[in-house]
């Protein structure tokens, strides 16, 4: 029989760095778990990643037990990177911050694409597009 899902928690932490410290620490203390379970896997799997952000994704069971996968760079994270500014628009409709080539959003569609809701890459670049366009910055070809 399988194990009774009680809780899914998501949160950034960052890549290869995982602490007791929060966020690490005080999300899995109020649900019980032990941290060093999480900690190490998670420090091995992602130390290739240093630097970045990385969204995870933790199922707890109810005999405390848990599974988690790691989710990758945000995407809006990955924007910013890809046309090197600090931050969105605050006012997306009348400041634009910067612009981006369709060749990068579909760099980052495809290195996003299993956490997508996306049938193909066209669809996938279609949604990063969305969200480059509500941070401020502008699509060319």
């Amino acid at each position: 029989m399988a194990k009774k899902i009680i809780g899914n928690i998501k949160f950034k932490v960052p890549a290869g760095r995982a602490t007791a410290a929060p966020p690490v620490g005080s999300v899995l203390g109020q649900w019980g778990l032990n941290m060093m379970e999480f900690i190490n896997p998670f420090n091995d799997a992602t130390k290739d990643q240093m630097g970045k952000d990385v969204i995870v994704h933790i199922q707890v069971f109810e005999d405390k037990s848990f599974t988690w996968k790691s989710l990758g760079q945000p995407v809006d994270d990955a924007i910013r990177a890809a046309i090197g500014i600090k931050k969105g628009s605050g006012k997306p409709q009348a400041d634009k911050v910067g612009k981006i080539t369709r060749a990068q959003l579909e760099e980052i569609a495809k290195a996003k694409m299993d956490h997508l809701n996306a049938n193909d890459l066209d669809a996938a670049v279609k949604t990063i597009a969305g969200t480059a366009r509500s941070m401020g910055v502008d699509i060319t070809d």
